[in-house]
C-alpha cells in the first residue's frame, strides 16, 4: 500500500496536471476532491488527472473524479485522465466512464488532443513535448 501523493504541474493559464500516486480509496479520496477544488478555486479549471502511478482505485475515487468533472464543466473547464495501467483502465471501462471522460495514455497525448491545452502550453514552452519535459511528464 502506497500513501496517496498529489503533485501539480502548472498551472499554465487555466490548465494544470494533477499527478496522482498511490491508492485512491474511501480514506484518501477526500484529499483528491479537495485538491481538485483548490485548483479550480485558483482558476485551473482544465485539469488532466495523471493516474499512471495509481495502484488502486475504488468507487469512492471514481465518485470524486465524476464530481470533479461536473464541477469543472460548470466552471467552463474540463477533466481528462491519463491511464497507463490496464487494471485501472478496466475499472473505467466496466463502469462506462470512458464515455464521459477523455482517457489518454500519457500527459503529452492528453495535452496534444485538447486545442485549449495545446495553445496554453505552446505559448509558454514552445512545444507540448518541451513543456512536458520541463515538468517531468511523459
Amino acid at each position: 500500500m502506497r500513501e496517496l501523493r498529489l503533485d501539480t504541474a502548472g498551472p499554465v493559464g487555466d490548465c494544470a496536471v494533477l499527478q496522482v500516486t498511490g491508492e485512491v480509496d474511501a480514506y484518501t479520496a477526500p484529499m483528491l476532491r479537495e485538491r481538485i477544488r483548490e485548483l479550480a478555486a485558483k482558476g485551473a479549471v482544465h485539469l488532466i488527472a495523471d493516474l499512471g502511478q495509481v495502484d488502486f482505485l475504488d468507487s469512492t475515487g471514481l465518485g470524486v473524479l465524476v464530481g470533479g468533472l461536473k464541477r469543472l464543466r460548470e466552471a467552463g473547464g474540463s477533466l481528462a485522465l491519463v491511464i497507463s495501467t490496464p487494471r485501472i483502465l478496466r475499472v473505467f471501462q466496466v463502469t462506462g466512464l470512458t464515455k464521459a471522460l477523455a482517457v489518454r495514455q500519457s500527459a503529452t497525448d492528453a495535452i496534444t488532443a485538447d486545442p485549449h491545452w495545446k495553445q496554453a502550453v505552446e505559448s509558454q514552452a514552445g512545444s507540448v513535448h518541451e513543456w512536458c519535459r520541463q515538468h517531468g511528464l511523459s
